[in-house]
């Protein structure tokens, strides 16, 4: 008898076809999941609403009902605004570890949540800029410079090193974070009490002037991630290898860069510095995943969006009838939690 030959490609279809399947489930769930979670968001808070009273708000609201106002107008950006800026984290996390091929490489490092800190401490103090629309655009400029500035200063003949990223980037941050720091402590009070609501990370109060802006900046950074996915995954291999398979290192670094500052920028400047989320969900992400990054994306985005709503709806449970602002939250939930994936084997082999 003679052994038939192997088609290679049908013994992978069926296994491509699972994972697929696998994938879509899983996003599936996950927005079923955020949905809930909006819900709750949006009945949570320092004066509870009934699902039927907030149900009725969304589909029939009336302009004459004061919790109907409540949810239309406070509760109902505050939500999305934590879903859009998990989204926005979540994928700059990604593509920040697998450009620099570091695990613990955060959006941060590029010296952006210094650059955005300094932005608003000069909108606060020197202009007196109370609107916090207008503090979001002074803070994305800030972590635009800043971000710029360490791309430039890492950049050594024509290319990028990784380590010289991280070594600016902290360098730049501690500069940053220190003028900073001096304004504030020589600025009266009420400047104090205006950015401390910004840099503790707050989504309280945010409408739907930051939720439009900060929404068309991270639609625009992710398709610009989802078009370079399958580069990151040339990239995260190493220059050599990644300049082997075809990749164009430089423009790939370029498109990065300015992915992790659009996304990790504009979130900054509108809620202020959120530690963990982008840290966090790409590891989480990974475990399902792996190193897809076409996959690897859209699941660190859910996961981080579910993180994020779900840190807000506790911090406003936990302290009620006052609320504990959501960089807090997430600070206090994500550090045990990256701690105990810490202790799992191969958490940080990209």
């Amino acid at each position: 008898m003679h052994a038939k030959p192997l088609d290679p490609n049908s013994d992978n279809k069926p296994v491509i076809k699972a994972a697929t399947k696998r994938h879509v489930i899983f996003i599936v769930l996950s927005m079923a999941l955020l949905f809930l979670l909006i819900l709750a968001s949006i009945a949570t808070g320092n004066k509870p609403i009934s699902m039927a009273v907030t149900w009725n708000a969304i589909w029939d609201f009336d302009a004459t009902n004061s919790d109907h106002l409540l949810v239309q107008h406070l509760r109902i950006p505050r939500s999305f605004i934590a879903v859009v800026a998990g989204f926005a984290l979540g994928a700059a996390g990604v593509v920040m570890q697998a450009i620099t091929r570091n695990p613990l490489a955060d959006p941060g490092i590029l010296g952006i949540n210094a650059g955005a800190t300094l932005a608003v401490v000069i909108a606060i103090a020197l202009f007196g800029v109370e609107q916090i629309s207008v503090h979001m655009l002074f803070g994305i400029l800030g972590a635009l410079s800043a971000g710029l500035i360490v791309v430039f200063l890492a950049n050594t003949a024509g290319t990028t090193d990784p380590i010289r990223v991280v070594l600016s980037g902290v360098a730049l941050s501690a500069v940053l974070l220190a003028f900073a720091q001096l304004m504030i402590v020589n600025s009266d009070e009420q400047v104090f009490d205006q950015f401390r609501h910004w840099i503790v990370g707050s989504i309280q109060g945010r409408g739907y002037d930051v939720l439009g802006l900060l929404t068309v900046i991270t639609v625009v950074g992710l398709f610009a991630a989802m078009l370079i996915s399958r580069a990151l995954d040339m990239v995260s291999l190493g220059k050599e290898m990644g300049a082997a398979l075809g990749a164009n290192l430089a423009l790939v670094w370029l498109l990065a860069t300015f992915v992790v500052i659009l996304l990790a920028g504009s979130t900054t400047a509108a809620v202020g510095p959120i530690a963990f989320i982008g840290l966090t969900a790409p590891h989480i992400a990974r475990f399902f995943t792996g190193p897809n990054h076409r996959w690897l994306l859209p699941y660190a985005m859910m996961i981080a969006a579910l993180l994020m709503l779900f840190a807000d709806i506790l911090g406003r449970w936990v302290a009620h009838p006052a609320e504990i602002s959501v960089g807090i939250m997430v600070a206090l939930i994500g550090g045990p939690f990256f701690v105990a994936l810490a202790r799992r084997n191969k958490l940080f082999e990209l």
